[in-house]
């Protein structure tokens, strides 16, 4: 069994989604509703489901949300190592959606990821748990020095490090180590954020993240080919069409989970791209942010409705 260990957001989502025509400035009717959340705890639940041995190690406040994260972890089965600060809360994001599901605003409180300094990766459990793992997962919720640490300790140990890039305004932190990522998750505006550029080709974007130092990287486009590259070549696949979208929270991350489970087990990149969308397309079809009925069985069942990368020369 493949080990992984994550480090980032563990926290808090909350949606409240407005259910008539947005109005606003005023009180709109709607439902709330509120989950565990977090790039890398989305990713770690997934590959926990997927078969993976998940370690995961994020910071967390002494409250209830805390504990509901706990819960989540447990039911996912992964092995949650947090830093608790008892005095604190758990992070959170909350975010007001239009009744088709776009965003309106959201507010992320995550002050206590500040708190993960790089002197924790010198715990002498930590430290055990990087060399004990065969892959490195980590979030851009992180400050930019523990980030650079995380990527420095992986490679110091020979250690394969991934990253899932979390927003335009967080990706810019992966920048000083950007050359020992093995492997980077992100979307079209993370990767404007991280380049500074925007091509009118999709598939410039491997000659513009490779110019920075990535060696490997998936750029999703919504319902869009996506745009894949790294030591098996450069590719893109369309994802298959969902008849019912649920809620896409959390797609991206699954999407990551599947891609990194599949090279893991020794497959070529356009194959593993196809584990990913199919991982990303049971995400969307449920109302959570981990699809609770995630299996490999599932999984293999679903790669069925996705067809093959294409080469992109």
């Amino acid at each position: 069994m493949k080990r992984i260990l994550v480090l980032g957001g563990a926290h808090i989502d909350r949606r409240g989604r407005i259910s008539g025509e947005t109005a606003p400035g005023a009180s709109n009717p709607g439902a709330w509703f509120e989950e565990p959340g977090g790039g890398g705890f989305n990713a770690a639940r997934n590959l926990a489901r997927l078969g993976a041995h998940v370690t995961m190690i994020s910071p967390r406040g002494g409250d209830p949300a805390g504990e509901m994260v706990t819960e989540a972890a447990y039911a996912a089965g992964v092995n949650d190592r947090p830093f608790v600060f008892l005095d604190r809360k758990t992070p959170s994001y909350t975010a007001i959606l239009e009744r088709d599901g776009n965003l309106v605003i959201a507010l992320a409180d995550m002050e206590l990821y500040r708190y993960f300094v790089p002197r924790r990766l010198a715990i002498r459990w930590v430290r055990e748990a990087f060399a004990a793992n065969d892959l490195i997962l980590f979030d851009a919720n992180l400050p930019e020095e523990t980030i650079v640490a995380i990527v420095s300790r992986a490679n110091s140990l020979g250690v394969a490090v991934a990253a899932i890039a979390i927003s335009p305004a967080k990706v810019v932190k992966l920048k000083p180590c950007i050359c020992g990522i093995d492997h980077l998750f992100l979307n079209e505006a993370e990767a404007a954020a991280l380049t500074g550029q925007c091509p009118d080709k999709p598939q410039d974007w491997v000659s513009l993240l490779g110019d920075i130092g990535l060696k490997s990287g998936v750029v999703t486009r919504g319902q869009r080919e996506l745009i894949a590259f790294g030591k098996g070549g450069t590719f893109c696949l369309q994802p298959p069409s969902v008849e019912t979208i649920a809620d896409v929270t959390g797609a991206g991350d699954s999407l990551a989970a599947g891609v990194l489970f599949a090279l893991m087990q020794d497959l070529p990149l356009e194959e593993a791209l196809r584990h990913g969308v199919a991982a990303a397309a049971l995400t969307v079809q449920s109302p959570y942010a981990v699809n609770e009925k995630l299996s490999a069985e599932l999984l293999a069942e679903t790669l069925a409705l996705v067809q093959r990368a294409k080469i992109l020369h």
